[in-house]
């Protein structure tokens, strides 16, 4: 059994919806049940997958992807995250993550086989790694700059990004903080968007409702696992570098 990482960056808000809530968000994002981080389900993920698959490579797709009474030949993990934009008074945002989410993003890339050269950093809380000196202010957040990122994770989390511009602002905009400061930016300062459906005729609301999201450049990744040499085949057609796009 092989596996690769694949990068998940958002162009768009992305919802991955967990169905309807009866708290202030009535649609609220899908979330881990211990940590709290918003994660893209495994299934739904596979789904997206497959349905990218029946399009591009549909003699191969059940091969791939298995049928009712066959599994497939590639097994799909949850997309998991692992940098999220933040707000930034003294940029347009930060990407912020945390130890856990490296730490976690450093088991999976061993276990897929991938040279890691970087170690999670540790960080108080109350204080960033990230370029600048002074203090980082993230939303009504205030963090004392603590030193830089290392430039070994700069480089690892990089390889996730395809696009060249937007991997060279991570060097800049990449802060890492403490476990618990980022919990709270999970949990409390994702967007959420009212959504309305107007009458045709009367222009009047016929449902308004509230809607959480990821914001654009948002990075999560997922693990694809399968026979040796297939799944990095499987990989490469389903993504070539002229659309390397996915819409989940």
């Amino acid at each position: 059994m092989r596996a690769v990482i694949l990068g998940l960056l958002a162009e768009t808000p992305v919802h991955p919806g967990s169905g309807r809530s009866m708290g202030v968000v009535d649609l609220p994002v899908a979330r881990e049940a211990a940590t709290d981080y918003p994660v893209l389900v495994g299934s739904s993920l596979k789904g997206a997958l497959r349905d990218l698959a029946e399009r591009t490579h549909t003699e191969q797709a059940a091969g791939w992807f298995g049928e009712r009474d066959r599994a497939g030949a590639l097994l799909v993990s949850d997309g998991r995250l692992l940098l999220l934009p933040a707000r930034s008074l003294t940029s347009a945002y930060r990407w912020v993550t945390c130890p856990h989410l490296l730490e976690r993003f450093l088991r999976d890339a061993r276990r897929a086989g991938l040279e890691a050269n970087f170690e999670p950093p540790s960080v108080e809380r109350g204080k960033a790694l990230t370029s600048g000196d002074g203090y980082l202010f993230l939303e009504e957040r205030e963090f004392e700059i603590a030193g830089p990122v290392p430039e070994a994770l700069v480089e690892q989390l990089g390889a996730l990004v395809p696009d060249e511009h937007t991997r060279g602002r991570l060097p800049q905009q990449l802060a890492v903080l403490h476990d618990d400061d980022f919990a709270w930016f999970a949990r409390y300062g994702l967007p959420v968007q009212a959504r309305n459906v107007l009458d045709d005729v009367k222009k009047t609301s016929q449902n308004l409702w509230y809607e959480e999201t990821l914001p654009s450049d948002t990075l999560m990744y997922a693990l694809l696992a399968g026979r040796d040499g297939e799944v990095r085949q499987v990989a490469e057609a389903l993504f070539p570098a002229a659309s390397p796009y996915l819409q989940v």
